[in-house]
This record gives structure tokens, C-alpha cells and sequence, in this order.
């Protein structure tokens, strides 16, 4: 079987956002209205997979998506977007659905209906169809991920670990991975510590490359004996929906490209922030162009 070289293979879950805007956040037993409404596609490595294809990478993307409104319409996105989809695995079960309410400081609210989506087993996905330089997971489909970074070990393929949450699938993940890139919450819940420098310790323990991103503080990180930290770049944030998703789908692009530590962490931190700036995480996504543009001191704010 000839199998199709790509930049990123992205393997987890899809969602379908459904972004709203408000001028404050309600009150209890509070009516209020959106003052606008953005929908398209979600989830973590499916947004992943369209930050590497929006940014001039190839992806593909491995995964669940329904045959409902919001799994057609995803996929459509998907398609549209260059990304390749002869890894997703179609079915009849409901979409997972997030609504999503963004306040004036860009800050969120995130409600997640989950649906139904299936839990993939190794025999429904043919990963020998594509040939990928980098892997990135987010933990949720785990019986076809953990084998396969596994796989991606023996044949020195880079992996990414977007830990966003302390679950089995990120759990199981997090040692098999060569960048173990989380969240303060993850990095926090899963050491017991406070203090995200401290946690940052805690996870080099577990992988060669611990990432823990701040928001906007920016990050921390640490490779072997070396450590250091990266600011945020400065923007006006209207709606931080999808910057870690972002983040990490162009960390994974850079790494595929063999660009250094360093270098791979400004770019990704510099198409996270751009993500920041529009509403949507999906919308938000932005071009290779616009992240060259925001790292030579020229952005869309």
C-alpha cells in the first residue's frame, strides 16, 4: 500500500462549536442575548489538523465524525480545508456539540454535550495510509492512539501529547510522547502542585520535552537539563476559544519541518495569540502569512 507523506497526523476527537458572544456573563435564572453567533467545527485535534493545513502543512485527521447536520458539516470543513479525511470513521451517532459563551475580555464559558461518540478500536483506522512526519494526539480515542505512539517510538516519529485534561487517555499518552505539551490545569491536577514551574518539573519527569502553556502568561518549558520560559505575544483578545488548540497544531507543523525548540515555540505561540483576536476557534485559525506577519511585529489585533 502507497501511503500519502504528510506533515501532521492528527488523532482524537471532533466537536461542533457554537460560539456566542455576550456583553456579561448572566446572572442566575438571568435571560440575556448574544450579540452575534459563530459556528463551525471544534475539538482539539480536529482543529489541530486545520491549523496545519491553513498554516501550508498537509494533515490528516483520525477520528470520529457523525453522519448527522453537524458531522456533515464538519466534514465539509475538513474538506474544504485541505485536510485528509480517509482516516475519519463515519457513523449515525450524534455529534459532540459545544456552546460556547464568550465574554467582553475574551475570557469563556464552555458547555460540552458529548453525544455518543464512539470509542475507536485499531482495526477501524488504516494508519499505514499515510506517512506522517510529526503525530499529535489529545488523548480521547486512546485504543487507537496508544499503539500507535507506540509504533511512532520504535520509528523515531516526533509525537505531541495536547494534555489539556487529566483523563485515561491522556494519562496512558503522556510517557509515550516525546513533547508532553498541557495546560496548567493538567500540569497542576496531575503533580499535585501549585506553582506551574514546580508541575513543569513534575512533567519532565515523564517526557523528554514539557510544555506548559499560561495563557497570557505565556509559557514554561523544559528539555533534558535546560528550561526557560516565553511570553505571550501582545494582542487584544476577543475570544480565547481554540488558542490551545492552535498552539499546538502548529508546534506539531514545526516540529514535522524539523525547526528546533525555540523556533517551534515562538511559532506556535505566535499563532495562538492571532487565535485570540477573532471570534470562533475555527475562524480564528490563521495563515502562515499572518503568523510570519505577527512574528516580524506586524498583527491583526
Amino acid at each position: 500500500m502507497n501511503s500519502a507523506e504528510i506533515d501532521v497526523l492528527s488523532v482524537g476527537v471532533a466537536s461542533y462549536d457554537l460560539v456566542y458572544p455576550v456583553e456579561r456573563h448572566p446572572e442566575a435564572d438571568e435571560k440575556c442575548f448574544a450579540t452575534g453567533m459563530v459556528m463551525g467545527g471544534g475539538g482539539p485535534a480536529a482543529n489541530a489538523a486545520v491549523t496545519v493545513a491553513r498554516l501550508g502543512g498537509t494533515a490528516a485527521f483520525a477520528g470520529y465524525l457523525s453522519t448527522d447536520v453537524f458531522g456533515e458539516l464538519h466534514f465539509r470543513e475538513f474538506v474544504s480545508e485541505g485536510v485528509i479525511t480517509s482516516l475519519v470513521v463515519r457513523g449515525s451517532h450524534p455529534a459532540m456539540i459545544s456552546s460556547i459563551v464568550v465574554k467582553p475580555d475574551g475570557k469563556r464559558t464552555v458547555v460540552t454535550y458529548k453525544g455518543s461518540t464512539p470509542i475507536l478500536e485499531p482495526d477501524q483506522v488504516d494508519f499505514r495510509k499515510v506517512s506522517p512526519r510529526a503525530i499529535l494526539f489529545d488523548g480521547n480515542q486512546p485504543a487507537i492512539a496508544v499503539p500507535l505512539a507506540v509504533r511512532a517510538r520504535e520509528r523515531n516519529i516526533p509525537t505531541v501529547l495536547d494534555a489539556g485534561s487529566v483523563h485515561k487517555g491522556t494519562v496512558e499518552l503522556a510517557p509515550l510522547c516525546g513533547c508532553l505539551a498541557a495546560s496548567q490545569r493538567f500540569a497542576c491536577d496531575l503533580s499535585g502542585e501549585k506553582d506551574p514551574v514546580r508541575a513543569l518539573s513534575f512533567l519532565a519527569k515523564i517526557a523528554p520535552v514539557a510544555i506548559v502553556t499560561l495563557g497570557e502568561a505565556g509559557l514554561v518549558w523544559a528539555s533534558g537539563r535546560e528550561s526557560g520560559s516565553l511570553p505571550a505575544y501582545p494582542v487584544r483578545a476577543v475570544d480565547t476559544t481554540g488558542a490551545g488548540d492552535i498552539f499546538h497544531g502548529a508546534f506539531a507543523l514545526a516540529t514535522a519541518r524539523g525547526k528546533e525548540l525555540s523556533s517551534a515555540l515562538r511559532y506556535a505561540s505566535a499563532a495562538a495569540a492571532l487565535g485570540c483576536t477573532k471570534m470562533g476557534a475555527r475562524a480564528a485559525i490563521p495563515t502562515g502569512a499572518e503568523v510570519e506577519s505577527i512574528m516580524r511585529g506586524v498583527c491583526r489585533t
